[in-house]
């Protein structure tokens, strides 16, 4: 039996991909999303496809993965936070409305 999963957050996050891969000229909540997607699937396993597309989206932007996390680290020192507060922001899943 084969351990490769498919991510409760696959369909929310492969909108998100698909947003992500046809941008020129990607803005701070674009490269913070793509930073927190690297994060949520780079031990996980399977999605090999979302996988892919995240290296596409990297070499699309010219961006390594280490310059996107050294750009993600100074766009949230600079206090920026999200001006929306879209479901697709999707954390940890703990929901404080109750």
């Amino acid at each position: 039996m084969s351990n490769v999963q498919t991510h409760p957050l696959h369909a929310t996050d492969k909108k998100i991909i698909d947003s992500l891969i046809t941008k020129e000229r990607p803005e701070d909540l674009d490269y913070i999303n793509l930073a927190r997607l690297i994060n949520r699937y780079s031990n996980f396993p399977g999605e090999i496809e979302i996988k892919n597309d995240i290296e596409k989206i990297l070499k699309f932007w010219k961006i390594s993965q280490n310059d996107l996390f050294f750009r993600t680290k100074t766009i949230w020192s600079k206090s920026f936070r999200p001006t929306n507060t879209n479901k697709d922001l999707v954390g940890s899943g703990f929901d404080t409305s109750n």
